[in-house]
């Protein structure tokens, strides 16, 4: 028989930036909240000074801030016809196991998704007609709009204490900046960080073509901040350690430097740490849950009853949990029906290896997010008339900090792979050689979807989630689009070699370098034959269960998706506040 916590108002499952956020907000307004939390405590200070921070083969290589797979993982194919295998490394999903989430080792990109990225639906049908959408696609609107989250991007920048430049600032365009981005009523809390070489080639390349080059949004402090929460923050030192790695510093935005401190003072806040949630207990009638049941660092079952459930772990253990706890109808791809795993998609990236002459780009220099960026062929900032694809990219440089280990492969094609002749390419690969990236859209398609494998199951005895994807036609010919536009900006910069790369030519793999963005699966929307959730993550079918994350998402944008998640959990949060607890019910009406 399990053992039984007292009751909380609220219980969170996962406390990354949506967990945390969201506690933040409700233990405020006065609520009593139990975060549970699968990996250890962190703690800045201690867990990630300089001195350790920068071991490249613990944090980078062998990735020990993840989710180690022996105690859960993913099974993957790319159709049904295939027989799913577990995925013994995480090279794609990277699940978070500590306070933080997968926020603690995130690389920094703090994007706003576009307008059309909240309601591509309406936007492609107003513009080109419903012939522009390639049977099967899966394209839907969010049930939110830019407009309404707006207030809670802005939120969460100063929160997170991000540095930028508006490029669309009250109905004014400015240049330099992104001047295809939604309307901002603020500026950011803090300028942009520092440019590099590496940018200003970009920014000089992309110039001369008439694009519309900026520095990109980034969770590192380009000065000293405190942010809204009274917690303070260092300026970035442009160390190069951001993705996979803690910061000491106290410049990386994460929960565990801009939210948890402030958290952990308040007496109406809980966290449970080493503690792994099994599913949501439902009431006899299935209408609500009354908490969830876990497993303590010691296997020992408990019962952790609240008012309110709310899932913010990882995207997929997101939809497992909901699958697990029998929360709304699994999707069934034979039927097209059900929705729980329905609309999972990833991220269509393509690019160009570039090889300059005699160039000085001093890469061991940088930041997670320290990047330049044209937008004119994202989402649908350009006219797709013609083509037989929507949705776009993204194009950038990233200065992200050449490591050692991970750069020893930046080496022009035909490159010995040991010995004097490798010595002296990498040599000169080090300060001549880079990339572009193009983060493109994805759109799910009615094959892609997840659900609860038959066959493996975790040491609980659980079934694993199981991972049915492959690109779409949709996805594939964006990507060679934008492609085509990487090589011509390579060239434009002045590399000596420029290689074009398109991740989606070949049929996606969990090992295949690409993107770690995994989008869906418990999306939102305004219909609950379509959606998991309504327009505040709240359960379509159990009103006092909120889910936050990536997996809310029915399609991905051409961006990185934290910023969104951090918007998304706050708007949330704000509906629970105000409308929720006085009046504990559906906040949508079910449309007859």
């Amino acid at each position: 028989m399990a053992n039984v916590r007292p009751k909380a108002d609220a219980v969170i499952v996962g406390l990354g930036w949506c967990g945390s956020l969201i506690a933040e907000e409700l233990t405020r307004a006065g609520l009593n909240v139990v975060a549970i939390e699968r990996g250890p405590w962190f703690e800045t200070s201690t867990d990630f000074p300089p001195s350790v921070d920068t071991d490249e083969l613990r944090w980078d290589t062998r990735r020990s801030m993840l989710l180690p797979p022996a105690i859960e993982t993913t099974t993957f194919r790319n159709n049904r016809s295939q027989t799913a295998l577990p995925t013994r490394d995480w090279s794609m999903n990277e699940l978070g196991y500590n306070v933080g989430g997968s926020g603690t080792h995130w690389a920094g990109m703090a994007w706003r998704f576009l307008p059309f990225d909240f309601e591509p639906y309406s936007f492609t049908l107003k513009r080109y007609g419903k012939q522009q959408i390639e049977k099967g696609l899966i394209v839907q609107d969010w049930g939110v709009t830019y407009d309404d989250l707006e207030p809670f991007y802005e939120r969460f920048e100063r929160i997170a204490g991000v540095s930028g430049k508006a490029g669309v600032l009250n109905g004014e365009k400015i240049d330099g900046a992104n001047i295809f981005e939604g309307n901002r009523k603020s500026e950011f809390p803090l300028p942009p960080l520092a440019t590099t070489r590496l940018t200003d080639l970009f920014t000089e390349g992309t110039q001369k073509l008439g694009l519309h080059p900026f520095m990109v949004p980034a969770g590192q402090a380009s000065q000293a901040y405190t942010n809204p929460l009274g917690v303070r923050m260092g300026p970035c030192t442009y160390c190069g350690y951001c993705l996979y790695y803690g910061c000491g510093n106290f410049s990386k935005s994460s929960p565990n430097a801009c939210v948890i401190p402030a958290l952990m003072q308040r007496s109406n806040f809980t966290v449970l740490t080493e503690s792994a949630v099994l599913r949501a207990n439902l009431a006899e009638d299935g209408k609500t849950a009354t908490g969830v049941s876990y497993l303590d660092r010691n296997k020992m079952e408990w019962e952790q009853p609240a008012d309110i459930v709310i899932f913010s772990a990882f995207q997929m253990q997101n939809v497992r949990l909901l699958l697990l706890s029998k929360i709304g109808k699994p999707y069934n791809p034979e039927t097209r029906e059900g929705v729980v795993g329905r609309a999972y998609s990833f991220q269509t990236v393509s690019g160009a290896n570039l090889f300059f002459e005699d160039e000085q780009l001093n890469q061991y220099i940088g930041a997670g997010a320290l990047s330049a960026q044209v937008d004119d062929y994202n989402g649908d900032n350009f006219d797709h008339t013609g083509k037989d694809f929507i949705g776009g990219a993204g194009i950038l440089v990233v200065a992200r900090g050449a490591r050692p280990i991970g750069n020893a492969d930046a080496v022009p094609p035909g490159t010995p792979r040991w010995g004097s002749e490798w010595k002296k390419a990498y040599t000169h690969a080090f300060q001549n050689g880079t990339f572009i990236f193009n983060q493109g859209t994805s759109f799910s398609h009615d094959e892609c979807y997840l659900d609860l494998d038959p066959e493996y199951k975790d040491a609980n005895g659980d079934p694993l989630i199981r991972v049915t994807f492959d690109y779409n036609e949709n996805d594939r010919r964006m990507a060679k689009f934008t492609e085509d536009k990487a090589v011509e900006i390579g060239k434009a910069m002045g590399a000596k070699i420029v290689n074009g790369f398109d991740a989606a030519a070949v049929n996606y793999g969990p090992y295949l370098p690409s993107s770690d963005h995994t989008i869906g699966g418990a999306v939102m929307g305004l219909d609950p034959k379509t959606s998991v959730l309504n327009r505040y993550q709240q359960s379509w079918d159990v009103h006092n269960v909120f889910v936050l994350g990536a997996s809310s998402f029915p399609n991905n944008a051409g961006y990185n998706p934290t910023s969104t998640i951090g918007a998304l959990s706050l708007w949330t949060a704000k509906a629970i506040i105000d409308q929720y607890v006085g009046k504990p019910g559906p906040l949508v009406e079910v449309q007859a």
